[in-house]
């Protein structure tokens, strides 16, 4: 398989972050999560983690150009390895500045994935998550239920649902993906690497298609 460079795209609740977990760790990508990087290089004490570090911690938003400072140096890191960026680019300049970044290494973004939920399934999901208050493992009441309801499988601490996982707040956050994602969605779509997959179809079918769509990339 060649070093491809593949964007997933979702909704919260659309499982994206397992499915980067699992194109990780069983076809070999590099996992681009802004966070993440962000936290890496903070630690590190890098100087682009200096500067990310200054907008961090005085709670600003962290600008576009800094962003892609630290997708530059994650990349020329990981030169050669097939890279995922997950979540990331979500806005315009951010996917122009991207592809900038990629065309100095004589690379590009090969292909976009999206995995889609409709915004009623992606509350039905989020709203039946249950969190241990002890040890902070996640359940689900529809898919994933403890044994013993309100109760942790592992430790035995009480389960609780998180104010976020409320049905007013995902929607705000749903409303949210859609103002800064439908222009990215466009954007990739026109250069014709956009590929739509169902998120309902579970974990292990989504995963099987992604890695249909790379092994015939």
């Amino acid at each position: 398989m060649k070093a491809l460079n593949v964007v997933l795209i979702g909704p919260p609740g659309s499982g994206k972050g397992t499915q980067a977990e699992l194109l990780r760790d069983k076809n070999g990508f590099v996992h681009y999560s802004t966070g993440e990087v962000f936290r890496d290089h903070i630690a590190r004490k890098t100087p682009v983690g200096l500067q990310v570090e200054e907008y961090v911690t005085s709670g600003r938003l962290v600008p576009d150009d800094v962003v892609l400072r630290v997708v530059n140096a994650f990349m020329a890191e990981h030169a050669g390895k097939p890279t995922l960026f997950d979540g990331f680019p979500r806005t315009i300049p951010q996917a122009e500045g991207l592809d900038e970044v990629l065309a100095e290494q004589k690379s590009a973004v090969d292909m976009a994935v999206l995995v889609d939920l409709p915004d009623d399934d992606v509350v039905k999901r989020l709203t039946a998550r249950r969190q241990c208050r002890k040890c902070s493992k996640i359940f689900n009441l529809t898919f994933k239920p403890p044994k013993v309801a309100g109760v942790c499988d592992d430790c035995g601490g009480e389960l609780y649902q998180r104010k976020d996982d409320s049905d007013t707040v995902i929607r705000d956050r749903l409303s949210t993906y859609h103002k800064q994602t439908e222009p990215v969605l466009h954007y990739y779509s026109e250069q014709g690497k956009l590929k739509r997959i169902d998120g309902a179809l579970g974990r292990d079918r989504v995963y099987e298609e992604i890695t249909r769509l790379i092994s015939a990339a």
